[in-house]
């Protein structure tokens, strides 16, 4: 099979299509010929060796795919060849096939597209769980989502109306401030051209919001923390912009702000009733036609290197797929 490979942790260039074997199921995996795999930021991570799961080299990054089993284990029961699925990986997917456990696979929607399937889960997932478990977003309560136009951005825009919330949508350009208005933003900032803690204090008449949603760090972050209402809530959830802030306990206390770090795949290890519970209701939304991912583009396989830089750059609005076809 062809498969995108690092063989030294470094920069993007050291990923490179190679033609290696095939996965095998053995005893107790499933092997997906894979249809789509999704551009998380962690693939950029995973390239260079930073990221907080570090795989054996060699290895492909891609930790998110949907397609159909062609290979069954022995000892696997509850699915068949030809099942289509939604798959997450770890690593491994920016390849035409991968093994993974049977315990990382969910059926895809029969009206579910492949490109959707491999965008779906870790984007909206982590929106869901940070809102709703985490931050317990109550209705009519203020939230600003930092990065609106990104992958999971846009899902907390979309999800944050769904629950009720008055959604305050931040971003670096005009474009992607329109595309988060039109997934239920009531408000938006450019924070390349406007103060934030200055318009979020004229959108909520100087009460400030009640929970931040942010996976850009920088200055963006101290900008919306300073503008939190008393008992806000500030979901940690990345740093698209590569500087993690930093807070001083005492800014927590006048206000009684809870920050509250966020990584959603930790889940899968010590809780993972929570993803479970969570990714059937955001099929059930799917299916009902209440969301749906926004692709800003496909790439081939062999263009791998440019899908994840145009997410690492934020060239790119909402979610970025490599295609095996």
């Amino acid at each position: 099979m062809k498969a995108m490979i690092v063989r030294d942790c470094g920069p993007l260039e050291n990923l490179k299509l190679e033609t290696v074997a095939d996965p095998v199921a053995g005893d107790h995996n499933v092997v997906i010929d894979v249809k789509a795999c999704s551009v998380n930021f962690a693939d950029s991570l995973l390239v260079d060796g930073s990221y907080q799961v570090k795989p054996p080299l060699p290895f492909s990054p891609g930790l998110e795919v949907a397609g159909i089993i062609s290979e069954i284990g022995k000892q696997v029961n509850g699915w068949k060849v030809g099942d289509r699925v939604q798959a997450l990986t770890n690593w491994g997917g920016f390849a035409e096939k991968v093994a993974v456990p049977p315990d990382a696979l969910c059926p895809l929607p029969d009206d579910m597209s492949f490109v959707d399937g491999a965008a779906f889960v870790v984007a909206y997932g982590t929106s869901h769980v940070a809102l709703d478990y985490r931050a317990k977003l109550q209705k009519d309560e203020w939230l600003v989502v930092n990065g609106a136009g990104g992958g999971v951005g846009l899902t907390a825009v979309e999800i944050g109306k769904m629950m009720g919330a008055r959604v305050i949508a931040t971003a670096g350009s005009d474009e992607k401030l329109a595309l988060a208005k039109s997934k239920g933003a009531e408000f938006t900032i450019n924070y390349k051209h406007e103060n934030v803690r200055d318009k979020i204090k004229e959108f909520t008449d100087g009460k400030g919001v009640n929970v931040v949603y942010d996976p850009v760090g920088g200055e963006v972050f101290r900008q919306t923390f300073r503008a939190m209402a008393p008992e806000g809530r500030m979901l940690v959830i990345g740093f698209a912009s590569g500087d993690v802030p930093q807070i001083q306990a005492n800014h927590l206390l006048v206000k009684n702000i809870e920050l509250i770090g966020f990584y959603w795949g930790a889940y899968k290890q010590f809780k993972p009733e929570v993803l479970q519970q969570s990714t059937r209701q955001l099929f059930d939304w799917y299916t009902e036609g209440r969301i749906a991912p926004h692709i800003s583009a496909t790439y081939p396989l062999a263009q791998t290197v440019d899908a994840i830089r145009a997410l690492r750059n934020r060239t790119s609005s909402g979610k970025v797929v490599v295609t095996m076809t």
